[in-house]
């Protein structure tokens, strides 16, 4: 992400959110803060959303998930790579809007499961995938196929002070 179009949204005359307010809280990976639950929404072939909790990380300006080869989600990011992630952060309710593709790349995948592993979740690589003893009940049998998705606009509205509402355009 090189520039950032940034656009206040707030009606109360609060001044703008900075994104390193955000950037912050996405970056704290303090135990109190990474236990967080992150909701994934994808668009089915038909059209209709679909929500599912994921545990992503967020590392280097993007998003890293896994999901089962054959869950919804994967088939939806299958068919249609476009998606939201959102999460309530200490400060801030987040919307990140982005494109998800797979990472089959070893040296990627060998990082975001060294980054899974110190967080407690013991994942290592197997497969071209990430696999481990156990994952959430809805993440479907290991191994799992690990996602990435670049943002292209966020959304942020505060829920503690300074309060506001703000837009933030990615641009490469």
């Amino acid at each position: 992400m090189n520039q950032m179009n940034e656009k206040n949204l707030d009606i109360y005359g609060d001044a703008p959110i900075p994104w390193s307010r955000a950037l912050g809280q996405l970056e704290d990976v303090s135990e109190t803060n990474w236990r967080r639950t992150y909701w994934l929404s994808t668009v089915r072939p038909d059209g209709r959303p679909h929500v599912a909790g994921v545990g992503a990380l967020w590392i280097d300006g993007k998003f890293y998930f896994t999901s089962g080869e054959g869950t919804l989600k994967s088939r939806n990011l299958a068919e249609n790579p476009t998606c939201v992630i959102s999460v309530a952060l200490p400060t801030l309710d987040l919307i990140v809007e982005g494109t998800a593709s797979q990472v089959t790349d070893d040296a990627t995948l060998q990082h975001i499961a060294e980054r899974f592993a110190a967080q407690g979740w013991p994942a290592s690589v197997g497969e071209g995938a990430i696999t481990a003893p156990y994952s959430a009940p809805s993440a479907g049998p290991p191994p799992w196929n690990l996602y990435v998705v670049t943002p292209t606009v966020a959304f942020g509205v505060a829920t503690a002070e300074p309060y506001g509402a703000m837009r933030w355009r990615f641009e490469s």
